[in-house]
């Protein structure tokens, strides 16, 4: 009696992701072997874990493998696992719906991209598993059984809007997958997966590490095992080759290239585990963008657990990539419970110390390639600097910043404070939008003129964390755009002090008036000792938020109360001892007033500022220039 076979429809969105594989424009095809044999792995993982729960679970557990199959005649390519198995109604669910975290968001991304490109660099970021055979096969055809059941089931699809299902008697135990290839098409990336040759290729570079054998038939019917078996990770380095560390890379990244680093970390004693890492050679596309996926792949026991595992890197290091293998987690932990986990937290602060330690090396050791990842992942880490309170002092050795020393090449602070002048207390910096615009600052003129060295902080992230960092090596970061400055040795101050307490008796009165006329739009009008040939300049008080910041906070939806600047006058400028010299003859001159409110907005345009009233600068200074000719 045949058993009864049943149509039903693909979920909306497994029927969209169907079409997007078997019409892919992805040109590495390869990956579907991948994805079938990370499948099966996983089956046989969950059966040995199931046996260990259930001892009355009846199950054949002698001989856990994976078999690849091809039939060059009929043209089917078949992986084979006696593993865990499924039910009718877990076929359905896991292959007739996607549940997978995430899909939906890949769908949209994908119908985002506006070029070939971009779609083949998404379809390569997102795992789609079971899904990839139709990039390579015009029909599937599944037979499956449940370890411990009587009855297995057949599925077969053809990709379209349907699949049928029906109950099978003799079935195995486990899953055997059956691909009734398309024909070859070397230029559309479709090779010839009936090739034991092809196939042992894409075994050895992307499934090599997996812990259970693999097996083909050989020269001579014979069967032979085509994996290593042995992780990556567990191996000794020097049987490892570096190409080896570099295809396993671009297995877990999902990276075209080469990384930039590999580092490798093993803990013995009470606690044990092994991590292999890597470090890109290039910074991906999503970096700065809040959804984007973060963390390195979680194993127990060569067990693998999960992707993205978030607990184990912390942000500013998230584009770290690669394997953490611990002993003594156990097989079945969740997110939630390795955010509270202890040894969870051990392993993260060790590669953390680790990565950093290993960028540290890198500066002295190949200035070149150090260079290549403080310009992809500078940005990145540097916020770092905000909340890893532990790590800061390792974080800020390993940064780089632009500097007044050198145009063209980055310093770091270790040799900034080597070249600090004798008697130097502070690390100058200034924050800006760019380094044209913090280098013609009206800020740095006193600087220049001392020969004293600035950094020059153009990153967005700049302008947060040199607030909340008190200094590095005993010295203090000071904003030269914020407070006193005061750049004279205690032998200049007295020599200055009976000139310079004169000067302040000279412009009381017009310090004063100015005060009051700006007192809107300015917190204080004051003598500057910053100012060599421009004749004013705007400062903010120690602890004010840079307009940059501000801006920033704003543009976030945040309301902030109308912030106050200081504006210094250079009392050694001609168009500051004039407007002295005219107040004192002329108080009431209303003329004056709009003069210092030019003066004002000079000195706003000079650091990159924002006229409150543009029109009405504009037609001040026109009136002003009408009456010069």
């Amino acid at each position: 009696m045949t058993a009864p076979i049943e149509t039903l429809e693909f979920q909306s969105e497994a029927r969209q992701l169907l079409q997007l594989m078997i019409h892919s424009i992805y040109s590495n095809k390869d990956t579907f072997l991948r994805e079938l044999v990370s499948n099966a792995s996983d089956a046989l993982d969950k059966l040995r874990l199931e046996s260990y729960r259930d001892k009355d679970l009846e199950a054949d557990t002698a001989d856990l493998h994976i078999a690849i199959e091809t039939d060059p005649e009929a043209r089917t390519l078949t992986v084979r696992d006696n593993g865990i198995g499924m039910t009718r109604e877990e076929v359905v669910a896991l292959i007739g719906t996607i549940a997978k975290s995430g899909t939906a968001d890949f769908l949209t991304k994908l119908k985002e991209a506006k070029d070939a490109a971009a779609s083949q660099d998404l379809i390569g970021q997102f795992g789609v598993g079971f899904y990839a055979s139709f990039m390579v096969a015009d029909k599937v055809t599944l037979v499956t059984r449940r370890a411990g059941t009587a009855e297995g089931v057949r599925w077969e699809s053809t990709g379209e809007g349907t699949y049928t299902i029906q109950p099978v008697e003799d079935a195995p135990q486990g899953t055997a997958v059956t691909l009734h290839l398309k024909p070859e098409d070397t230029e559309d990336h479709l090779y010839d997966y009936t090739s034991a040759a092809k196939i042992r290729e894409i075994v050895k570079r992307y499934s090599d590490f997996i812990t259970w054998p693999i097996r083909m038939k050989g020269e001579g019917e014979d069967t032979e095992t085509v994996n290593s078996m042995k992780a990556l990770w567990a191996r000794s380095s020097s049987e490892v080759t570096e190409d080896e560390y570099h295809e396993f890379y671009k297995h877990v990244s999902h990276d075209w290239q080469d990384p930039l680093e590999t580092i490798r970390l093993q803990a013995e004693g009470t606690f044990e585990y092994q991590a292999l890492l890597f470090l890109p050679s290039h910074a991906p596309m999503d970096l700065f963008l809040r959804e984007r996926k973060r963390g390195v792949q979680l194993y127990v026991k060569r067990v693998f657990i999960m992707d993205d595992c978030e607990s184990l890197v912390p942000e500013y290091l998230r584009f770290v990539k690669g394997v953490v293998d611990a002993q003594d987690l156990s097989l079945n932990v969740s997110r939630e419970i390795l955010q509270q986990d202890r040894q969870i937290q051990l392993i993260r602060r060790r590669l953390v110390k680790k990565v950093l330690s290993t960028v540290k090396t890198m500066m002295t050791a190949d200035a070149e390639k150090y260079a290549t990842f403080w310009r992809e992942f500078g940005r990145a880490v540097k916020e770092g600097l905000l909340d890893d309170f532990e790590n800061r002092e390792a974080i800020l050795e390993i940064s780089s910043f632009a500097s007044t020393h050198d145009a063209e090449k980055p310093t770091s602070l270790r040799d900034y404070v080597s070249r600090m002048k004798d008697g130097q207390e502070h690390i100058y910096f200034m924050t800006g939008e760019s380094r044209s615009a913090i280098e013609n600052s009206p800020h740095m003129e006193a600087f220049r003129a001392k020969g004293y060295e600035v950094l020059v902080l153009t990153d967005p992230i700049d302008e947060m964390w040199v607030d909340s960092v008190p200094g590095f090596d005993g010295k203090q970061f000071q904003s030269i755009a914020k407070g006193q400055v005061d750049l004279e040795s205690e032998e200049d101050k007295k020599a200055t002090e009976v000139a310079r307490e004169q000067q302040n008796k000279d412009f009381e009165s017009l310090l004063t008036w100015m005060g009051t006329a700006l007192g809107e739009t300015v917190k204080e009008v004051r003598l500057s000792s910053r100012l060599t040939t421009s004749p004013a300049c705007i400062v903010g008080d120690t602890h004010d938020l840079t307009p940059t910041l501000e801006k920033m906070y704003r543009a976030m939806g945040q309301e902030l109360p109308p912030i106050k600047r200081i504006l210094e006058l250079n009392p050694d400028h001609g168009l500051v001892t004039g407007l002295r010299e005219a107040h004192a003859a002329r108080p009431d001159d209303e003329g004056l007033a709009e003069t210092a409110e030019l003066l004002y907005g000079m000195a706003l345009l000079a650091e990159g500022g924002e006229l409150a009233d543009p029109s009405r600068f504009i037609k001040l200074l026109a009136g002003r220039l009408e009456k010069t000719l």
